[in-house]
């Protein structure tokens, strides 16, 4: 039987074209075009229903069913498998939520509007346009319990909640005072440095969403541990670092300056004080700078009055106004109708001697 070389060196050629191709490809991922894949599966409960992928930019709307941040929606198959494919994902992570529901088209009108649905379930998450993430029915056809993803930041979130449900067991035990304090420092610090140790500040975000929430009675404390933890500054730096150009960093920097100003501005700041060197001062510079700091000091105690003469509804409001909220948005976040609103910003234009929201931002920003 002869040999034939020159079918051997075409099937060697071939499969060098193969390595070759295998090669580039692992070597240069840049060159393919990124690409992610979510999928899983819906209990029989939910074979009907619509499944949608949303992508979360404001992390105090982390959780319910918005319109404005919905990327695809799908149905799931004979199978209750559902899968969503694309391209067109951010390179980095960012925070997505996966919800299923089996809302009426009128339904869908009114409850997808107000951010709730009763008949849905959701799954929070950590992804990139490179990732594989897989959502198989767990114990007894449980959904949204289990992920198998390609990236190790995916189940952060999970974890966390994990450490939530359990704090909310410590916290019911026995409903007394001591107890809530006792417990209120303890899972603050829990929670903080398991957010550090989980090394992904998009995590540490879901977790201040939850600790800082005006709905919950740990916003009290929160208030309080931001005078004198420097924890809140340090993740402003890490996502300053991590995600410069993301809308959770200028959101977070925002609020973060807002809650500041409503916690420091009720109390009296001491006045710089100079030390003047041995040598000929002139009275004139003398007077100049006692009267200019002596003007900073009125305006300052005068400011932190009028902060302190404001209704708690009328904090809120301005909050959310620093925080360049709208009408719409502040009535959304304070739970009242956009007239009741309105009269909160009326009163507070009163009190602070502005007639406009620009003037209001300014008079904070500037310390006028």
């Amino acid at each position: 039987m002869g040999f034939d070389l020159a079918g051997h060196c075409s099937y060697i050629r071939e499969v060098m074209k193969k390595v070759l191709f295998l090669f580039l490809v692992a070597s240069c991922p840049y060159w393919v075009v990124a690409q992610h894949q979510f999928s899983g599966h819906v209990d029989a409960s939910f074979q009907e229903g619509q499944v949608y992928l949303s992508v979360v930019e404001d992390y105090r709307k982390i959780s319910g069913v918005y319109p404005e941040q919905i990327l695809q929606k799908t149905t799931p198959n004979s199978d209750s498998f559902f899968s969503f494919q694309t391209n067109n994902l951010p390179s980095e992570n960012r925070i997505y939520r996966i919800h299923v529901d089996t809302c009426s088209e009128d339904d869908q009108n009114i409850n997808h509007f107000t951010g709730h649905c009763e008949s849905s379930k959701e799954i929070l998450f950590v992804a990139n346009n490179r990732d594989t993430l897989s959502l198989p029915l767990a114990f007894e056809n449980e959904m949204f319990c289990t992920v198998v993803s390609t990236n190790e930041k995916t189940r952060t979130f999970l974890k966390i909640d994990s450490i939530k449900n359990e704090m909310r067991y410590n916290f019911g035990t026995y409903r007394s005072e001591a107890n809530r304090k006792m417990n209120t420092e303890k899972w603050f610090n829990t929670l903080q440095d398991f957010g550090v140790e989980l090394n992904e500040p998009l995590a540490e975000l879901y977790i201040f969403a939850f600790l800082s929430d005006r709905a919950n009675n740990l916003h009290a404390y929160y208030l309080q541990d931001l005078k004198s933890n420097d924890y809140y500054d340090g993740l402003l730096a890490r996502l300053k670092q991590s995600y410069p150009s993301a809308s959770y960093t200028t959101q977070f920097e925002a609020e973060l300056s807002a809650d500041k100003f409503l916690v420091f501005g009720k109390e009296k700041k001491q006045l710089p004080w100079w030390v003047f060197l041995v040598g000929g001062i002139a009275l004139l510079s003398i007077v100049g700078n006692l009267y200019f700091f002596g003007k900073t000091r009125k305006n300052k105690t005068e400011k932190a009055s009028v902060v302190e003469s404001l209704s708690n509804q009328e904090k809120k409001v301005l909050e959310l106004i620093l925080q360049h909220k709208t009408n719409k948005e502040i009535a959304s976040e304070m739970f009242v109708s956009v007239s009741t609103v309105k009269t909160h910003i009326n009163n507070l234009y009163k009190k602070l001697k502005v007639s406009s929201r620009d003037e209001v931002i300014s008079k904070f920003q500037t310390g006028v």
